[in-house]
């Protein structure tokens, strides 16, 4: 019988492949010797990634397999391009020193590093959280969290695809976990750009994930944070739990709380009005955002705080106002700022080495950088704590001056301790008297070895003789072959060279033992106290955190009186009413990339429910209609993160949401034109729409034929015109067409962006002006951007012969023609009939409040009856 050929495996290969079985899922580093490899499929998608070579290991053996490595010291280089790649990597170590054993080296898997859980400084961004997020499909509602392992930082929520789509676009997770059975759910819903890892269905059960939370915070219940009836948040929480246990993460007692994300509290903006407003991040290459601009921030937790405040626009008028004060205090009091500024330049990521201390992954230099960060709060504390400022004052009482916690590590930790605990010469002098009396005999066995050398070159007279030390039998006396004559007889020889022997001796090998155990002892001690320190310091994870975080709000409101004093920013005024008044308003983004010297044209923007509700903007592409819109959004929305706003003077009723339209966005890589897209997100606007809300159009219509784009335009503004929220909009347009609207609309007004016409130019004064434009100057840009004469010649010529046939007067009368059409449709019950008389009588004494569904249905039969009859 045949014997079916099995691949042979060698022991490495056999130990790899077990260990590659409990991780299928991630590629596996594997250490040998100063390398990390990879084998197989890992290693053919590793040299694809990192871009290094692909060879083979066991070439033309049985056991012959793909193989790509790299030395190991190049960890840090190449594991955030794998995990930036979107991979999960197990690293698999070394647990013991080759030299220690003769057989196969054990090894094991001792950090599982995902997209989104990773404590690796060169896979993190300081300035940005990394976020692990989980989606749970409820029957109705979604549940969301986000948890940051680096920091602790863990929020839930729940609601509508819609809100936790907004969601997912501020926080930008790194990685989602979602329900294998919803996945395809998930891709049609959320698109298909994130990082995903599916995990089994069982896993998003309300009980098992309540259980979860309860034993990881140790409460009864999760009443305390808020979080109770969010069942769906919840069921998404614990699978983050339960994913951080698959992955090897069990100390992380610094995820101490979670945070619930209140709906109510923020301005609404939808996905496109976040990407349209380029509030973090542009389409656009080396594009400036708006956070580009305004982040200030000197600490990482500011950094990271600020992106939050950005994504979640406050709108309770008190929290804002005490951020406003706070920011005031600032430029107020240089004194207060300066040292503020000052203090915050000495302090390291607290957030991110608290996580290091609850995990044990921090190393002794990083617990003196903590040390003196909690040091350098000290006189920040007393300054906020002295303030006249109550919101300062609070802060200041709040930060914790942790002198317990310092102390302990100044007395334990040398100043200048290394990276590594391994190194020695961590444990300061005096924490332990038998580390000391290790050392002492450690360094004074080397000084004995020299005077033994000295003593020996006397008494035999070997000038050259030397003690040195080797793994295999090691103190020695190595002797040149030139003097082997003088050797003593007491001497017992142990290796013979070329050129020299090596002679041991009972006093060497006794102060050999002496050395060796006390340096092996002295690595075991250092290793004991700090383990110990670490565990002492982890009872202090609360206070730490709630520095950290205080440390991050100081530094945000510092941003934004740095800002406002660089910028000439003032104060907004914000109150109940829906009233919008800005008096010279700036972009602050674009007003930041002009020339020198070139200064930003201000405009002033009035909005009102009464007088000015939707604004018509007509002018010519290139004038700046889109800056005005954008410029309106982001004055409004940093006027409710508490900071100042780049105006003469702006009052703000509350906003609750802001949509934005603005520019053609394809989508043609999901099947959808730009009209499509266009029509989805203006739809998504009237249908959410509220009496706070903020409006911005910008070209409505622009993706299909003149005609339609024009009605389209025109029965849109309406709609907003007569819905009952009466929402302020400001609508940019090129069809002229719409300022006819002023006439029937009473609180439609028509402005236009200024141009000055000369011969054959047009210069842009960018300024918004009262009054419709008549012309759009779509040939003059053309010129500007240097298309070719004969081009602009022709086109000139197109267009008077269109202006002969379509005038604009044409197209007013089709929709005035169809409007008045409308009204006749409208106006039927006036029409001399009998039996429209009679229906129109039978409508209007029905008392439609006290009729119940089955009612209804008879009376709308009686009518039908009465129209058949005829």
């Amino acid at each position: 019988m045949a014997k079916t050929k099995v691949k042979k495996e060698t022991p490495l290969m056999k130990q790899y492949n077990t260990i590659k079985a409990k991780y299928p899922d991630a590629m596996l580093l594997f250490r040998v010797g100063d390398f990390y490899e990879t084998f197989g499929e890992d290693a053919i998608k590793c040299a694809r990634v990192l871009n290094i070579t692909l060879t083979k290991r066991g070439a033309g053996s049985e056991s012959e397999t793909a193989l790509a490595g790299f030395p190991h010291h190049s960890l840090n280089t190449y594991l955030p391009k794998l995990v930036k790649a979107g991979m999960r990597v197990a690293i698999c170590d070394q647990l013991e020193d080759p030299k220690m054993t003769k057989k196969i080296v054990k090894r094991g898997v001792t950090e599982l590093v995902t997209p989104g859980v990773s404590f690796n400084d060169e896979v993190l961004q300081s300035k940005s959280n990394n976020f692990l997020a989980a989606v749970h499909f409820g029957k109705k509602l979604l549940g969301i969290s986000f948890l940051d392992v680096s920091t602790g930082e863990f929020f839930t929520a729940q609601g509508t695809a819609e809100y936790i789509d907004k969601l997912l676009q501020n926080f930008q997770p790194s990685e989602i976990l979602i329900q294998k059975q919803n996945r395809l759910k998930f891709n049609e819903i959320f698109g298909t750009s994130f990082h995903t890892f599916y995990l089994e269905d069982w896993v998003f059960q309300a009980d098992y994930a309540n259980e979860n939370l309860t034993n990881h915070f140790k409460v009864k219940s999760l009443k305390g944070y808020g979080i109770d009836d969010l069942q769906e948040g919840i069921i998404s929480s614990g699978a983050i739990l339960y994913y951080l246990s698959e992955t090897q993460h069990n100390k992380i007692e610094h995820i101490a709380s979670i945070q619930r994300i209140q709906e109510n509290n923020y301005v609404w903006m939808d996905r496109f009005t976040i990407r349209n407003l380029e509030l973090y991040a542009s389409t656009e290459a080396n594009a400036v955002t708006l956070l580009n601009v305004i982040d200030k921030t000197i600490s990482p937790m500011g950094a990271r705080l600020l992106r939050r405040w950005l994504a979640l626009p406050l709108k309770d008028i008190t929290q804002i106002q005490k951020r406003q004060d706070i920011v005031k205090y600032l430029m107020d009091t240089p004194d207060f700022y300066d040292l503020v500024t000052y203090q915050i330049k000495q302090i390291s990521d607290i957030e991110r080495l608290v996580s290091k201390v609850a995990t044990g992954k921090i190393h002794p230099r990083e617990v003196i950088f903590l040390k003196n960060s909690l040091k350098a709060i000290l006189p920040i504390k007393e300054a906020a704590e002295k303030s006249s400022n109550p919101s300062l004052k609070n802060i200041g009482k709040q930060l914790h001056d942790t002198t317990e916690l310092r102390e302990k590590i100044e007395a334990t930790l040398f100043e200048d301790a290394p990276v590594n605990i391994n190194k020695g010469n961590s444990i300061a002098t005096g924490v332990s008297k038998e580390l000391d009396e290790l050392r002492a005999i450690s360094t004074s066995g080397k000084d004995f070895l020299d005077q033994m050398v000295q003593r020996e070159v006397e008494r035999t007279g070997i000038s050259s003789l030397k003690i040195a030390f080797n793994n295999v039998f090691g103190y020695y006396i190595e002797v040149r072959n030139s003097h082997k004559d003088k050797v003593p007889e007491e001497w017992i020889r142990k290796q013979t060279l070329v050129n020299a022997e090596r002679y041991i001796t009972e006093e060497l090998k006794e102060y050999e033992t002496k050395i060796l155990g006390a340096e092996e002892k002295i690595g075991k001690l250092e290793q004991e106290i700090y383990a110990k320190l670490i565990q002492y310091l982890t009872r202090f994870i609360k206070e730490m955190q709630l520095n950290a975080q205080l440390i991050g709000q100081i530094d945000c409101l510092t941003s934004f009186a740095t800002i406002a004093t660089e910028n000439s920013y003032v104060r907004p005024v914000l109150d109940d009413t829906t009233d919008l008044e800005i008096k010279n308003g700036r972009h602050p983004v674009i007003e930041k990339q002009l020339p020198v010297g070139e200064e930003y044209i201000a405009n002033d923007v009035v909005l009102n429910r009464n007088s000015q509700q939707i604004i018509m903007i007509t002018g010519p592409n290139m004038s700046g209609k889109s800056a005005i819109l954008r410029q309106t959004a982001l004055i409004v929305l940093l006027a409710q993160m508490g900071s100042y706003v780049p105006a003469q003077n702006a009052k703000i009723g509350i906003v609750d949401k802001i949509f934005t339209r603005v520019g053609a966005s394809d989508n043609i890589s999901m099947g959808e034109s730009t009209f499509m897209v266009e029509m989805n997100e203006t739809a998504s606007i009237l249908n959410n729409v509220s009496e706070r809300s903020l409006i911005l159009l910008d070209e409505i219509g622009r993706g299909t034929s003149t005609y339609d784009g024009i009605s389209i335009a025109w029965a849109i503004a309406e709609y907003i015109h007569e819905h009952p929220t009466k929402a302020k909009t400001l609508f940019a347009t090129h069809y002229h067409e719409l300022n006819d609207m002023t006439n029937t609309f009473e609180r439609v007004k028509n402005f236009n962006v200024s141009v000055k016409e000369l011969k054959d130019t047009v210069i842009f004064l960018r300024k918004l002006v009262s009054g419709g434009s008549e012309h759009s100057f779509g040939i003059h840009v053309a010129k500007l951007a240097g298309m070719p004469t004969q081009v602009i010649h022709r086109a000139n010529k197109m267009l008077k012969q269109l202006e002969k046939n379509h005038t604009s007067d044409d197209i007013k009368q089709k929709l005035k023609e169809a409007k008045e059409e409308e009204d006749l449709q409208l106006s039927f019950f006036k029409l001399d009939d009998p039996l429209l008389e009679d229906i129109k009588e039978e409508i209007l004494t029905t008392n439609i409040d006290t009729l119940t569904p089955i009612e209804a249905l008879m009376k709308l039969n009686e009518i039908k009856r009465m129209l058949t009859k005829k």
